[in-house]
């Protein structure tokens, strides 16, 4: 049961880790490449990027229980990786649930945001919430491959 639970941690972990790593070196640069719009671009950007968080509130899900149980102790969760996982999810979860619902908006009121002024107040904020976006998947990257190497690293219990 260990090793299962163990492979459960590092595949759920592994699996978040290597989505954001395919996403944003396949995903998000095809699309801005290939599609014939900067918006239509976005749009598909934004559709994968919701799939992406859902597929880390799974992973961090299926990390934090087999933690638990392997522990058998909440205390578990007090561990630096679990930590990690734990702040890999409040931040997967406020891009989903706070900045993107913004972003959204903006984009609606702005009809397209290829064709908004760099100046325009409603894109200086949709560029300035896009950056808060990709600053906070690039610290949940970084934090899951460091999570991922002290759970592999770490002592069968």
């Amino acid at each position: 049961m260990t090793n299962f639970l163990r492979f459960l941690q590092v595949f759920a972990l592994g699996a978040w880790v290597g989505s954001i790593i395919y996403f944003s070196a396949v995903v998000a640069q095809g699309a801005f490449r290939t599609l014939p719009t900067i918006d239509d671009a976005g749009r598909l950007v934004g559709f994968t990027l919701g799939g992406l968080h859902w597929m880390g509130v799974i992973c961090a899900v299926i990390y934090l229980a087999a933690s638990l149980v392997l522990g058998r102790s909440p205390k578990a969760l007090a561990q630096p990786a679990a930590i990690g996982v734990i702040l890999m999810l409040v931040m997967t979860l406020v891009s989903q649930r706070v900045v993107i619902p913004r972003m959204d908006a903006l984009r609606a009121q702005m009809g397209s945001v290829a064709a908004t002024a760099a100046g325009d107040p409603l894109r200086a904020e949709f560029d300035r919430l896009h950056g808060v976006s990709v600053n906070l998947e690039g610290a949940v990257l970084l934090i899951g491959i460091a999570a991922l190497f002290l759970t592999v690293r770490s002592k069968a219990v």
